[in-house]
């Protein structure tokens, strides 16, 4: 560990009285800001201020002119709440937000709402709020850093290459509390992140008073457990953050290679505003106008004025705009020398900045034999590695499921850093080994998705998403191009037992908006499921199959090219007509087929629909919807192993469902089907039963 004690009136960085001034201004926006919204968290934004300033002006590198620039640093503030602290940064540093922005904070179609959020502020990296979250999200960005760089550039000096950059993170004592950042940060450790730091504000202070109701390991030595380096940053003797402690602990880590850095840096909560400082009453709630006219006054600020921001401290700020230009424009000079050394990786670099897939993907994906039996996890498993084979922008792994999962890309190497003991580890591996570690693997693929040059994926056993549940919600909410791989899909897995059985978790997955959830029925509805995935590039789960499933004659049934529309006529009534519609999912379409031979047996002439994806279908037209699932069809029976609450919408108050809404047991998953009714009699008996009614 690396103590930085507080030495008042050094000159290690330039400090000028501009400087000072430009900090004082940044307390008192914050301030201003919540005063006005009337909510909001002002005193972390305070007491934040030096460090964030001295982090944007001096440290990041960046070019607000061009805030996707390839080669920039990136920032995530994990603490979401302060989203003050970026917001101000962005008005200062000249991305475009405007005083009229902060006086709009955490209003209706403002720029700056009450949590930072991707897409819709420029200059936000991620979306946070969720503490801990940002934390394992930048760790994901450091390791996708890596792997674009054994891609594009793998030979060239640390330092040296144009997509070398750092990952900067400031975190609160809320971020470290949460889980998913041990989870993540452990990870860093094994994979010796030096290209990632995280700065923590080490104020004492969360909702409910002082953390030590709560919080009182030592972190510093946590995280030198894990593997980092660390510093500490102290005070200043005025009680303000030691901003020359803070910045030679900075200078370390911009110049760490082997292990990402943990800077312990010590503040005050809302410094200095004279009775709220060092209070949770400063964490979530405005000051009040008497606090922040004394706060005010104890700055030199004239406590009548609001939101002022005066011209040269502005344009001592927007001098960031000039020096992000000048390292843009020596960025260039290597940018351009290593296309013209190397050709065929600007191809690919062009390729994957469009967003664009290979011309050779949909000819890669395999096409399984009708009349074999395979698991949809098997099937996902080859899809996989087929894919791999002409999309090198494509790597994941699993939660220590590989085995189970089959996500392992054959012959693609571990990603672990040079040196590591394990057989057949790369730096540049594309087998990504997430540990038991759900939330933070959520977390790290959004992460890597951000990065914006590669497409992850992550697998784990369905039930287990409910681990990760704070990260796939972040990834719909932004829509990263993250692919969950979650197999052992019903109770047909067996004797685990109900710990493993998925029940509710269907449906409590689909009821998140921008997130698809694809369960497939076969082999090739499988391998379909994968191309449309990479094709649209937005959050979805692949639900698989532990048993094996028929792979079903394609030239009896509906080709599996339906998939793309979420779901299609699987097979016609006779006569091209329908008395019943069956829809199923999955290893369900199969016991959907055998009930519809029953029901024709009896003379009902019965449609089987797979509807792998309710979301895709949902998007389509009506006229498609109706050709599907007719409204003049009034019976209408779902078939899922799993909870039947969201079937209604599709079949109708004349319709009936088939599924479980309980728990599992332990047993042979055969057995379970039977004993649940999960079987074609049971089908065939609910629709006509539906008739009856009807």
């Amino acid at each position: 560990m690396i103590t930085s004690p507080a030495l008042p009136g050094t000159t290690d960085i330039p400090w000028t009285d501009l400087d000072r001034r430009a900090v004082t201004t940044i307390r008192a926006l914050a301030m201003d800001a919540v005063q006005k919204a009337g909510n909001g968290h002002p005193g972390t934004a305070m007491s934040l201020a030096p460090a964030a300033y001295l982090l944007f002006q001096q440290f990041l590198r960046q070019d607000p002119a061009d805030p996707n620039w390839l080669g920039r640093d990136r920032f995530v503030l994990s603490c979401g709440h302060t989203s003050l602290t970026l917001y101000i940064q962005l008005y200062l540093s000249g991305y475009g937000l405007t005083l009229d922005d902060l006086k709009a904070f955490r209003t209706e179609g403002s720029l700056t709402p009450g949590h930072p959020e991707y897409g819709h502020t420029v200059g936000v990296e991620t979306t946070t709020g969720p503490l801990g979250q940002g934390v394992a999200t930048a760790v994901g960005m450091a390791m996708a850093s890596r792997y674009q760089r054994g891609l594009l550039d793998p030979d060239a000096p640390w330092g040296f290459s144009p997509f070398d950059h750092h990952i900067w993170v400031i975190a609160s004592d809320g971020d470290l509390e949460e889980g998913v950042s041990g989870e993540a940060s452990s990870l860093a450790g094994v994979q010796r992140l030096g290209n990632l730091t995280v700065i923590w504000d080490d104020n004492h202070i969360s909702i409910e008073g002082n953390t030590a109701v709560a919080f009182n390991e030592d972190v510093v030595q946590r995280y030198e457990s894990y593997g980092w380096n660390v510093h500490r940053v102290g005070m200043a003797p005025d009680g303000d953050v030691d901003i020359m402690g803070l910045a030679r602990a900075l200078e370390a880590a911009r110049t760490e290679q082997d292990r990402p850095t943990f800077i312990a840096m010590r503040t005050v909560i809302a410094w200095p505003a004279p009775q709220l400082q060092n209070s949770a009453k400063a964490h979530g709630a405005a000051l009040g106008a008497d606090e922040v006219a004394a706060t005010k006054q104890a700055l030199g600020l004239d406590p009548t004025q609001d939101f002022v921001v005066e011209d040269d401290v502005l344009a001592h700020s927007r001098e960031v705009m000039a020096r992000g230009a000048d390292i843009h424009a020596q960025w260039n000079i290597r940018y351009d020398a290593w296309r013209a050394a190397h050709p065929e990786r600007a191809v690919l670099l062009d390729r994957l900045l469009a967003r664009r897939l290979p011309d050779e993907l949909a000819g890669a994906i395999p096409v399984f034999e009708a009349g074999t039996s395979l698991a949809t996890r098997a099937a996902s498993g080859k899809v996989i590695n087929a894919i791999a084979g002409v999309m090198p922008e494509f790597w994941g792994g699993s939660a220590d499921l590989a085995e189970s999962n089959n996500t392992t890309i054959e012959g693609g190497l571990s990603f672990l850093p040079a040196g590591a003991p394990v057989k057949d580890a790369s730096p540049y591996g594309r087998i990504i080994h997430f540990g038991i570690r759900e939330h933070a693997m959520g977390a790290i693929l959004n992460g890597i998705a951000l990065e914006g040059l590669t497409r992850p994926f992550g697998g784990t056993f369905l039930v287990f998403s409910d681990y990760m549940r704070g990260s796939i919600r972040l990834a719909a909410l932004m829509q990263t191009s993250v692919v969950y791989v979650w197999t052992h899909d019903s109770v047909a897995l067996g004797e685990d037992g109900p710990t493993h059985q998925p029940i509710e978790t269907l449906w409590s997955l689909r009821a998140l908006p921008g997130l698809s959830i694809v369960r497939p029925c076969d082999a090739n509805e499988t391998a379909q499921a994968w191309l449309e995935t990479l094709r649209r590039g937005t959050p979805t789960g692949l639900i698989l199959a532990r048993q094996a499933l028929p792979t079903l004659d394609r030239s009896v049934y509906a080709p599996a090219t339906g998939v793309a529309r979420g779901a299609y006529v699987l097979a016609e009534g006779d006569g091209g007509t329908a008395q019943v519609v069956l829809i199923a999912t999955g290893s369900e379409v199969t016991v959907a087929l055998q009930a519809r031979d029953l029901l024709q047996a009896d003379g009902i002439a019965t449609r089987v629909v797979s509807a792998p994806c309710l979301e895709w279908f949902d998007e389509q037209d009506d006229a498609y919807r109706q050709s599907v699932i007719p409204a003049d069809i009034p019976v209408r029976v779902s078939v899922e192993a799993g909870a039947t609450l969201g079937w209604w919408r599709y079949v109708g108050d004349r319709g009936g469902t088939v599924g479980i809404d309980h728990f599992g047991a332990s047993a042979n998953g055969a057995l379970l089907l039977e004993k649940f009714g999960i079987t074609a009699q049971a089908v065939a008996d609910t629709a006509r039963a539906c008739i009856d009614r009807a």
